[in-house]
């Protein structure tokens, strides 16, 4: 019987994957298949069962196809869709080109605004300042919180409030809609856009981004919310600096939160934290007071979350208070403020 013949255009993706595979060798491709699903390895395991002899000029074929794929990616991944058809399209020619980056499409999501990741902050704060406060807080609800940061700090102080509102306002926003600012930022559109509702933004993203804002911009903005939006204002406040954070405050700090905190508090804040924050804590009092907390804890017996949450929440109004009147200091963006 007469072994049969492949060609690349016969091959399903599992063979082209099992012919890889077959090519690569065993160190590398032990790797590989970790990363498959048994019901995959087994499908792909099959295929290179079937392959009794690989024809070298196919199996040249192959990895280059695959090579094509991953430079295709990295490729969209630095610039976007575009940036990467029109690399192609120079080294490979235009139907290639298309092809690759069909294949890809079609599974590969890149983010709502994806071209700005690269983007300095100055740059981008030039870019779209004189923007509607809405179509600025959209692009910062996609934005990397550390990106975000500096961008909502350079705003003018009466647009801040603003921005910092309706990022916290935001919940889904249309693929249309995204489409229509990615348009008029970028005439190069960077995203694979779907059909599904995008969600961005909520208080939670304007907290990230307050958090790694100077003090200056975050108790500028922070004090508007509290005129303009009191119950926004306490929601932040809540999430601003949550218990587990203490273990980010040096040793200085935890002292003179320790030496404010109620010791009852203390043992029900600790409950359910890592161990980690637990030890952080521990560490920064006596040997003598940090038996006594820790059997408090041990003698305690089980409790309610709420109750555990309640405490966490009056020992980070401490923290919170302390910061304000310049008692100890949170850093925040990388940096420190002396006072």
């Amino acid at each position: 019987m007469a072994e049969r013949a492949y060609s690349v255009v016969d091959l399903t993706g599992k063979q082209k994957v099992a012919m890889l595979i077959i090519s690569l060798g065993q160190m590398i491709s032990v790797k590989m298949l970790k990363l498959l699903s048994e019901e995959e390895i087994e499908e792909i395991t099959l295929e290179i069962a079937n392959f009794k002899k690989v024809d070298p000029d196919l199996q040249e074929e192959i990895l280059r196809e695959f090579y094509n794929l991953a430079v295709a990616q990295e490729y969209i991944m630095q610039g976007g869709v575009d940036y990467a058809r029109d690399i192609l399209q120079s080294a490979l020619g235009g139907d290639r080109a298309d092809e690759i980056i069909g294949r890809l499409s079609s599974f590969l999501r890149v983010t709502p605004f994806d071209f700005l990741k690269h983007t300095d902050a100055k740059q981008l704060l030039s870019f779209i300042q004189n923007e509607h406060p809405q179509t600025i807080a959209l692009i910062m609800s996609y934005l990397e919180p550390d990106s975000a940061a500096p961008v909502l700090a350079g705003l003018a102080p009466e647009i801040q409030v603003d921005v910092a509102q309706r990022i916290a306002a935001m919940d889904r926003t249309s693929p249309e809609v995204i489409r229509e600012v990615e348009r008029v930022l970028e005439q190069k559109v960077s995203a694979v856009m779907t059909t599904e509702i995008a969600q961005a933004g909520g208080v939670k993203n304007l907290v990230e981004v307050l958090n790694r804002v100077d003090r200056g911009t975050e108790k500028a903005i922070m004090e508007n919310l509290e005129d303009t939006d009191p119950e926004l204002a306490d929601e932040v406040k809540r999430l601003m600096f949550v218990f587990e954070d203490i273990k980010i405050l040096d040793d200085r700090a935890i002292q003179t939160v320790l030496g404010q905190a109620d010791k009852k508090d203390l043992a029900l804040a600790l409950k359910s934290v890592s161990e980690d924050v637990k030890d952080k804590v521990l560490r920064n009092m006596s040997k003598r007071a940090a038996a006594s907390l820790q059997e408090d804890m041990d003698f305690m017996g089980p409790v309610r979350l709420k109750d555990v949450e309640d405490a966490q929440q009056r020992v980070v109004n401490i923290i919170r208070r302390l910061e304000d009147s310049g008692e100890i200091i949170i850093e925040r963006g990388g940096e420190s403020t002396m006072v």
